[in-house]
């Protein structure tokens, strides 16, 4: 097992990273501070884990929510049923949340968690390779709504994150994909050699080789953890984690959630980014064609819907967390390894990627 921690004062956490880690108790005990457990799960991993976490967690008290699985389901009334179990088995402020599944089940108890009674402690087990290296870490929380997504929520951090490899063994194919996009876009936005070890490793990674999934999950945390160690809240550098997903938030929200999964339309989006920052002069077309060969290698979509009008992605695009005062803001490449976030956007050639990426 190897322990990063993300450093924000007094509420620094550990992520603990490594193989067989759900049932020690002992990366709980000391998260857990009162005699009141909730865990918050889904229909899916309900069945293959949730009594294996529920036997090593010692409580007076435990409490078990399990939530319909999927991403349309990610909205405020599937929340409240969080709400009306912790109200009717008169949880109190003491009591620790725990979140077993992936960025869904994550995003909404962290949520409940920030909420309930003005905050109580939760802590992370995510069971995706996307949820292992971006959603549980870094106290994003919320929901999406039908005009945008995660678009209600709240920056509230976890008291720990346990990243247990071995959890990846039953996720889908596909899922795995998913999880690959965010890898890949720790890469491209500030560790130019962990993409060249990706292009090196993306085979292992896809076979499920647990070595090599350990320490993609270990690298792209300490690259997650370093940004928002500096910037909690996205005030600053934190926005450049968003590369592809001003892009992705339109095609999820356009296409219905759950359709297209985050890390596909994560990924469709990391090309939109690319491509515009190749016709803005800062990445040349044989680093498109690199990141390109290494999404399609995981398995990834590289175009955008091709249903989806260019006015559909700029009316969507202005529904986004990263709009300012009214301005669009992208993150773009200054070269693979260096992301920047940008309002002076050319409509021109924004139309030019639109019709280039379809």
């Amino acid at each position: 097992m190897q322990t990063l921690t993300v450093a924000l004062g007094e509420r620094s956490y550990p992520i603990y990273i490594g193989s067989n880690l759900l049932s020690q108790v002992g990366l709980y005990t000391p998260h857990i501070h009162g005699k009141q457990v909730c865990v918050v799960t889904n229909e899916t991993i309900a069945p293959i884990y949730l009594e294996q976490l529920k036997n090593c967690l010692s409580a007076s008290q435990m409490s078990c929510v399990v939530l319909p699985d999927g991403e349309s389901y990610k909205n405020l009334s599937t929340l409240n049923d969080i709400f009306t179990t912790l109200l009717a088995e008169k949880h109190n402020r003491t009591t620790t949340l725990i979140a077993l599944g992936g960025g869904v089940v994550g995003d909404m108890t962290g949520f409940a968690a920030a909420c309930y009674q003005r905050g109580v402690n939760f802590i992370q087990i995510p069971t995706t390779l996307l949820s292992m290296v971006d959603s549980s870490v870094g106290g994003k929380t919320g929901v999406n709504h039908a005009m945008g997504k995660n678009m209600i929520g709240a920056f509230y951090q976890p008291q720990a994150v346990v990243a247990d490899i071995s959890l990846l063994k039953t996720l889908p194919a596909r899922e795995v994909s998913a999880g690959l996009a965010e890898v890949i876009k720790y890469g491209l936005i500030s560790d130019a050699d962990f993409f060249d070890w990706l292009e090196q490793n993306i085979e292992l990674l896809m076979s499920g080789d647990e070595t090599a999934l350990t320490y993609a999950v270990l690298r792209s945390c300490q690259n997650k953890a370093d940004v928002v160690a500096q910037d909690e809240r996205e005030g600053g550098i934190r926005a450049i984690l968003n590369l592809g997903h001003t892009f992705g938030h339109a095609i999820e929200t356009a296409q219905g959630y759950g359709n297209w999964l985050h890390g596909e339309a994560v990924a469709a989006g990391m090309v939109m980014a690319a491509d515009l920052s190749m016709r803005c002069g800062d990445i040349s077309e044989g680093d498109l064609q690199r990141i390109i060969t290494l999404l399609q290698r995981a398995k990834l979509p590289t175009k955008a819907p091709a249903d989806m009008t260019p006015e559909q992605f700029v009316d969507l695009m202005g529904v986004d967390k990263k709009v300012l005062d009214g301005r669009l803001r992208l993150v773009l490449l200054k070269s693979i390894g260096h992301a920047i976030v940008t309002s002076d956007i050319d409509t021109k050639l924004l139309m030019e990627t639109f019709a280039a990426c379809r």
